[in-house]
C-alpha cells in the first residue's frame, strides 16, 4: 500500500481563502474605504465651500431709510410692480421687504393691484 502524503494546512491559508471565495471584507479593505470616504468628504467640503452663493452687499449709506427706498421703487413703475422685481432692484431680504411692504400699505402709501403686485397710492 501506498501512503498518502499529508498536506499542511496553513489555518491563516485556510481563513484567506474563505474570506476570497466568500467576498468578505477584511479589517485593511474597510480602513482603505475609509481613508477614500474621507478624501472624498474633505473634496466636497472644499468645492462646497467654493461654490457657496455670496450675498449682495447691502446698500450702505445710501442716505435713505429702507422704507422710503422700497416706496421709491414701487412709484417708478406706473402700472404696478411684483415682489420679486422689488426684492431685486433693493437687494433686501425678503423678511425685511415684506415687513417694508407691509407697513407702507398699512401707512396707505402703497396699494395691492394683485397678489404680490404694488402700485403706489394716488393720494
Amino acid at each position: 500500500m501506498s501512503t498518502r502524503k499529508k498536506k499542511n494546512v496553513n489555518l491563516n491559508a485556510l481563513v484567506r481563502m474563505f474570506l476570497r471565495e466568500y467576498n468578505i471584507p477584511t479589517k485593511k479593505d474597510v480602513d482603505r474605504l475609509m481613508a477614500r470616504i474621507d478624501r472624498l468628504e474633505q473634496l466636497i467640503k472644499l468645492d462646497m465651500e467654493s461654490s457657496r452663493p455670496k450675498r449682495p452687499q447691502p446698500k450702505v449709506g445710501s442716505g435713505k431709510a429702507a422704507s422710503d427706498e422700497v416706496l421709491a421703487v414701487i412709484q417708478d413703475f406706473q402700472n404696478g410692480i411684483q415682489f420679486a422685481k422689488i426684492k431685486d432692484i433693493t437687494g433686501f431680504e425678503e423678511k425685511k421687504l415684506r415687513n417694508i411692504i407691509y407697513r407702507l400699505h398699512r401707512m396707505g402709501k402703497i396699494e395691492r393691484i394683485n397678489r404680490g403686485t404694488y402700485i403706489a397710492s394716488r393720494e
